[in-house]
């Protein structure tokens, strides 16, 4: 799964990768943590014949997932990632798998392998040759029951890569810059038309740097939890993941 991940490019290389001209000014983000507002890049509308501006636009949304048909949230559990091999199957994401999918611009995600008893060793994995990548995601707007309308996110996990399998057996979908548009576009492209995109990222594309426990308080947010660190002895190999259900936070959308 991906629990927690990284945005610290500036808002010009986020642009310069993803078509942005509506994108706001916004700062370094080390720690991003579910329930709270991220950046997500969506389908805009059609431009006309001829016209070389991008279709795509950017919005804030809560990560965590609520389906429309959602009742209760606090009943609820937080749907933070998706399946990629079954989310056409789930009736929480496959409506948004056919109509709003989208992508979450990073600059990487933490992992956490088991060491021994409960301790845990967390992991930065990035690009190897960095720069701004992108998790393939899931995009539905939830109308609350006081008639408010709030924008939620998850993203999209697959099989991890063999760079990473040692670490944790998933990760984010990885969507390539040259299959944005394919991506996006939910009008001429059926999830099974995209389905190839949601593979395992190709090899040698994330190198996985040992940080320490810093990055395990959502409250640590500076540059110093992205240091490497000797990382501890003992490691187990890794478990398969498990869902656990959190009941669904309200928070204000913004990045600062």
């Amino acid at each position: 799964m991906c629990g927690r991940f990284s945005l610290t490019a500036s808002p010009k290389e986020v642009d310069a990768a993803f078509s942005l001209p509506d994108l706001e000014a916004f700062p370094p983000r080390y720690n991003i943590a579910p329930t709270q507002p991220i950046l997500m890049v969506v389908a805009g509308e059609p431009r006309e014949r001829g016209s070389n501006l991008p279709d795509r636009h950017s919005l804030l949304v809560r990560w965590g997932l609520i389906p429309t048909w959602v009742k209760d949230t606090r009943e609820f559990p937080l749907l933070i990632n998706a399946r990629s091999e079954t989310a056409t199957e789930k009736a929480s994401f496959r409506t948004a798998m056919r109509h709003r999918r989208a992508l979450i611009p990073a600059s990487g995600f933490y992992e956490w392998r088991q060491v021994g008893g409960k301790r845990t060793q967390a992991y930065w994995i990035r690009p190897k040759h960095g720069g701004v990548i992108a998790f393939g995601s899931l995009m539905e707007t939830y109308a609350e029951p006081g008639g408010s309308e709030m924008d939620t996110g998850a993203i999209l996990t697959t099989k991890a890569s063999r760079d990473i399998a040692h670490i944790h057996d998933r990760m984010p979908v990885v969507i390539h810059q040259q299959d944005f548009s394919r991506w996006l576009d939910c009008r001429f492209q059926e999830p099974r038309d995209v389905a190839d995109l949601m593979r395992p990222v190709e090899p040698d594309f994330f190198e996985a740097v040992p940080v320490s426990d810093l990055v395990n308080k959502v409250a640590n947010t500076d540059p110093r939890i992205q240091e490497r660190v000797e990382p501890l002895e003992g490691l187990e190999p890794p478990k398969p993941e498990r869902r656990k259900a959190s009941p669904a936070a309200q928070h204000q959308m913004t990045l600062f």
